[in-house]
């Protein structure tokens, strides 16, 4: 654990510091800091500390300047012997309040409390995580055009999307054409792709939508689905692995 000691008493910092190494050899003290403007400073220019112990009277002003000057985004433990603060302290990043003297007592306490945050949001990190992989991440609809009306789509019920003359469109299974306003890179990165293969630069094809394939003599595969294609849909001799794959994932 690293930790910041923001203390203007060099025997009160001396305490602090046997006592923390005294309960946890592997807590280490990365500055000592005895005044609102130095702390500011190294807040600003240093990778931020696990656990900051903060005196509330500093040789320049009390410790709360040192908030209303700079981000401070790790907890903090005020360390002081007047409990006038208290109501104030627990406004910014505070987990605990010690009176001076400090004991190893008090000190446990205030390094459980931080356990106990940090066990209380690392499993709230962990179920947020959870929620967001249980969300569905790609389209499961789309907007089409068919002439001046425009109709949403489930994508399960296309066949296929190609583009024509810098357009692109959408089959459905029935084989009637829709105008698609994305572009089939756009229509790519929306869709499961594990539905959804990116044929060539001209054919994104459903996996429903192939009826069977053949490979040909240049190392290319030729593809036929439903509903035809007016010309051959064919998969590039370095892709042939990878739509292999795809195809026999079902």
């Amino acid at each position: 654990m690293k930790v910041l000691i923001v203390e203007d008493e060099h025997t009160a910092v001396q305490k602090l510091e046997d006592l923390l190494k005294q309960i946890d050899p592997e807590i280490h003290v990365v500055a000592r800091l005895n005044s609102v403007y130095d702390t500011i400073t190294w807040i600003r220019n240093n990778e931020k500390p696990d656990l900051g112990f903060f005196d509330i009277q500093l040789s320049d002003d009390n410790s709360f300047g040192i908030f209303e000057s700079c981000q401070v985004d790790f907890p903090i433990v005020f360390v002081t012997a007047y409990d006038d603060y208290l109501l104030k302290a627990f406004e910014v990043n505070s987990i605990h309040y010690l009176l001076k003297p400090v004991n190893d007592q008090k000190l446990r306490k205030a390094l459980d409390k931080l356990t106990q945050l940090d066990n209380h949001f690392m499993s709230q990190k962990i179920k947020a995580l959870l929620s967001d992989n249980s969300k569905p991440t790609t389209t499961t609809r789309i907007i089409a055009r068919k002439g001046m009306d425009y109709i949403p789509l489930n994508v399960d019920e296309i066949a296929y999307f190609f583009t024509e003359h810098k357009l692109s469109f959408a089959r459905n299974k029935e084989g009637l054409l829709y105008t698609v306003d994305q572009t089939l890179m756009e229509l790519e990165d929306q869709l499961d792709r594990n539905r959804f293969f990116r044929a060539n630069r001209q054919y994104l094809i459903h996996i429903n939508a192939i009826v069977k394939f053949r490979s040909s003599d240049n190392g290319k595969l030729e593809i036929e689905v439903n509903p035809a294609t007016n010309e051959k849909v064919s998969v590039a001799k370095e892709r042939a692995k990878a739509f292999r794959s795809w195809v026999n994932q079902f």
